[in-house]
């Protein structure tokens, strides 16, 4: 039971108080006074008899105006009124402790990251989060309210860090931390944070033996500063990689820009990467542009489907790759500087090469390290842990509880994946957003039918089986000539005779017949 004593300001009234509690052998449990002087007491149930003998004598203390029950204490009171609080915010939520470990998270929070209270608190921050060390910011001498971008598994997300203080006559002791998420800012990055979104390796999602021993050959090349040429088809996670060499390289501090080769025209490519100067378009009002070899100084530039690259640009890259230096277009000063150049490709450059179409020299002065990431279909160990995570991310979101079937399970295991990750990736984000059940099924997934190498079969086939199969003997062969460069070797290669391989070749023009087709 709580008891109210409302109080005349006089001093020794709580001494009073306590004297009879005593001398009746109550156990007290707790004590509290607020700054008006009412006096709170927490004690056990009394059988009436007690409380007969009690409350009367605590009246007749001078000063005491009134003794009532109440239902809790005020500390009582604002413990629940906080957990009330905190459990119906939709901003995640956390506290730490002065040493850094979980005190306080709300459900939002365990929601978000998909755990359980009990394994969660009480456990290191720096276990769960990267971005910083709070337990050393928390010794560190000042610790003012700032933002910051944490790192989970594969997510990110802007924070807002509060220091916890608790107020004393001379100076405030710090005894924590308030970690507060903002969601809706995931994407941009606050002006103070002056840093770049960040990606470790450990965010790349893998279970498949032949992915991990990539990613084991991506942290020894990371370190290095030769460019690095990352092959891959499309959606297989090439960017991704190629951040992740960029922040756990010497040059992580220094800026990662990207130009995606496919998607600008060849004057605005040229324009962006090399920039220009004032006067270079008669109608840029503009003092000239730096372009992103400039911006990145000291970086990290990616040039994304290098294998789209035009033959101008080609020829402007391989003089930045021989002695660091180019112009600005309008410009006849030289600018020297120092990045290192990463590039991605789903295309087969040494066919392109072969083709006449990407320069020999520029491939072998972007392939001194490089990398191939394996196609979805040949890791399978992955794609059902990968669905499941995803799976588990979007239901996060959506405040939905979803899983997914085994039939489920065996189709997606089954599937090809031309796409790869992205595809696996959007195809369970649309599967969870229009599931009706709390179990996915086949059907909610809407998969094209697909035949490995030959394309999706959503429409009829057109040409005559005769057509079909010279695309794919001049694929074919225009794929393995590079590494099978004469009608010998491929003809040795595939189990037939060198003449009519040569045939082929001539008819096909792959390699010293190009320059006739």
């Amino acid at each position: 039971m709580r008891l109210e004593i409302t109080c005349q300001d006089r001093l020794g009234i709580a001494e009073e108080v306590l004297r009879i509690i005593s001398n009746q052998q109550i156990n007290l449990r707790g004590v509290e006074i607020d700054l008006a002087g009412v006096i709170y007491l927490s004690l056990p149930t009394l059988p009436f008899e007690k409380l007969q003998l009690l409350l009367p004598a605590i009246r007749h203390i001078t000063g005491v105006k009134d003794v009532r029950t109440v239902a809790c204490m005020p500390v009582e009171r604002e413990h629940h009124e906080f957990l009330v609080l905190l459990a119906t915010q939709p901003t995640p939520v956390l506290s730490v402790d002065i040493k850094g470990n979980i005190s306080i998270a709300n459900d939002a929070l365990l929601k978000l990251l998909g755990v359980t209270k009990d394994e969660f608190i009480g456990s290191a921050f720096n276990h769960w989060f990267k971005g910083i060390n709070l337990a050393r910011w928390l010794h560190e001498g000042d610790q003012a309210s700032h933002s910051r971008m944490l790192r989970w598994h594969s997510q990110e997300a802007c924070v807002d860090i509060l220091p916890i203080e608790v107020p004393e006559e001379e100076e405030n002791n710090l005894v924590g931390a308030l970690v507060c998420f903002k969601l809706s800012q995931r994407e941009t990055k606050p002006s103070e944070l002056n840093q770049a979104k960040t990606i470790d390796f450990s965010d790349i999602f893998t279970v498949s033996p032949s992915m991990k021993h990539v990613i084991r050959q991506a942290r020894h090349l990371a370190k290095l500063e030769a460019p690095l040429l990352i092959t891959g088809e499309t959606g297989t996670g090439k960017e991704l990689v190629a951040k992740a060499c960029h922040f756990a390289s010497s040059r992580a501090d220094k800026p990662f820009l990207v130009l995606n080769c496919a998607a600008l025209p060849d004057s605005v490519a040229e324009t962006e990467l090399f920039g220009y100067v004032q006067g270079a378009y008669s109608n840029d009002p503009e003092s000239g542009k730096k372009g992103l070899f400039e911006q990145a100084n000291g970086g990290t530039v990616l040039l994304d489907e290098i294998g789209e690259m035009s033959a101008t640009l080609q020829v402007k890259l391989l003089r930045l790759l021989q002695d660091g230096t180019f112009r600005r277009i309008g410009s006849e000063q030289v600018v020297k500087v120092n990045v290192r150049i990463m590039c991605t490709t789903q295309k087969n450059l040494p066919a392109l090469c072969q083709q006449g179409v990407f320069r020999e020299d520029l491939f072998y002065r972007l392939n001194v390290l490089s990398l191939a990431l394996p196609p979805l279909r040949v890791r399978k160990g992955d794609i059902v842990p990968m669905a499941e995570h995803f799976l588990k991310r979007f239901a996060i979101s959506l405040g939905e509880q979803l899983a997914l079937s085994k039939a489920c399970c065996n189709l997606i295991q089954q599937y090809p994946w031309p796409g790869n990750v992205r595809q696996l990736e959007n195809a369970i984000y649309r599967a969870a957003s229009m599931a009706e059940g709390r179990e996915l099924s086949p059907e909610d997934l809407h998969l094209p039918s697909y035949a490995s190498g030959y394309g999706y079969f959503d429409h009829a086939f057109e040409g005559t089986l005769e057509e079909a199969t010279k695309r794919f003997e001049s694929e074919l062969l225009t794929r393995l000539y590079p590494a099978y460069p004469s009608s010998r070797l491929l003809a040795k290669k595939l189990g037939v005779s060198h003449t009519a391989i040569a045939k082929k070749l001539k008819e096909y023009g792959i390699g010293k017949h190009r320059a006739s087709t």
